[in-house]
């Protein structure tokens, strides 16, 4: 049975809208580069030529459970609706590339596995790891407390948030009260959605105005909202903020936040299904690249110095539990 499916989110249209705005701030070196005006270069070929490789590591790649090591094969679940760098269609508008993609291949490098690239939708990502369907979901997948009762967590980048907003607004994001009456896009179902919401409540019961929440679940549709006006700003993965306004040249970063909000600082972790034995291993291999050097390789390379972490850590506190 084919294990990759396209998935129902699409960025080619992003990608090009993105293509489109580049002169802006610099100019492509090629069709499949961004060249940014900090020297930033991303690559967005199919081919990823300077993607980052390991070698097997025998101990580590000895803690996978068997049936995996004997498929030979690790399944790496993910979207590809995360705006770049992290999770995106190449310019082949088939071949998914970016930063999640890049840490799944060198995992299942030192582990001594072929790395195999799916797509589905968010929410259809868990289904695939709850069946076992897919060995690991690596995809801006925060660490939360309601996760950690369903799955393991290995972490491998902190959480960070991002408000951005049109380039030549006065507006700015310190603190929950800035958000007071601003129509504020976001993806549901994700812990920026949360942040929001919790953010709203307390707003409300302090007296002020609450966001109007708009959602949107392309990139594309929420480029157009912000540049159009329609909203006031959109909050979303600092990484792809930061890309986009970096290479849009009409947008800007108003405020960063942890993915927690002020309860704790938020991890990015690589989410396997709870006690199936795979998340030493996928630890040990993130603490190995990162002993040598691999895993900086793979945050330069798509500009991720901000979420950059010292070591992976198993089931870290996570974002809390709902209220109710």
């Amino acid at each position: 049975m084919p294990r990759f499916n396209r998935g129902l989110l699409v960025l080619a249209s992003a990608l090009s809208a993105a293509a489109l705005t580049l002169t802006a701030c610099s100019e492509p070196a090629a069709e499949s580069e961004v060249v940014t005006e900090t020297g930033q270069t991303f690559d967005l070929s199919p081919e990823q030529e300077g993607r980052v490789h390991a070698d097997k590591v025998d101990d580590i790649a000895a803690k996978v459970p068997q049936a995996i090591r004997d498929s030979g094969v690790l399944t790496i679940a993910g979207t590809s609706g995360t705006a770049p760098p992290l999770r995106f269609y190449a310019t082949d508008d088939t071949t998914v590339v970016g930063s999640e993609v890049d840490f799944g291949i060198l995992i299942a490098d030192i582990l001594g596995l072929k790395p195999e690239i799916t797509v589905a939708d968010w929410a259809q990502n868990f289904v695939k790891i709850d069946s076992g369907e897919n060995d690991v979901f690596i995809s801006n997948v925060t660490v939360t407390e309601e996760r950690k009762d369903k799955y393991d967590f290995a972490t491998y980048r902190l959480d960070n948030l991002a408000f951005e907003t049109q380039k030549d607004t006065d507006w700015t994001v310190a603190s929950k009260e800035d958000i007071a009456g601003k129509k504020i896009g976001v993806s549901s179902g994700t812990n920026q959605e949360q942040l929001l919401v919790d953010w709203n409540a307390q707003n409300v019961a302090a007296g002020l105005a609450p966001a109007e929440i708009a959602y949107y679940q392309t990139t594309s549709d929420y480029y157009l909202a912000l540049a159009s006006g329609r909203i006031d700003g959109y909050l979303g993965p600092n990484p792809s903020a930061v890309y986009h306004a970096a290479t849009s040249g009409e947008s800007k970063i108003i405020g960063t936040f942890s993915g927690a909000g002020d309860a704790l600082q938020g991890e990015i972790a690589v989410t396997t299904k709870k006690d199936n034995g795979l998340i030493e291993a996928v630890q040990e291999a993130i603490d190995h690249a990162i002993e040598t050097g691999d895993y900086q390789k793979v945050i330069d390379r798509w500009g991720l110095k901000d979420e950059a972490v010292t070591e992976s850590v198993v089931n870290p506190p996570g974002l809390p539990r709902k209220a109710g």
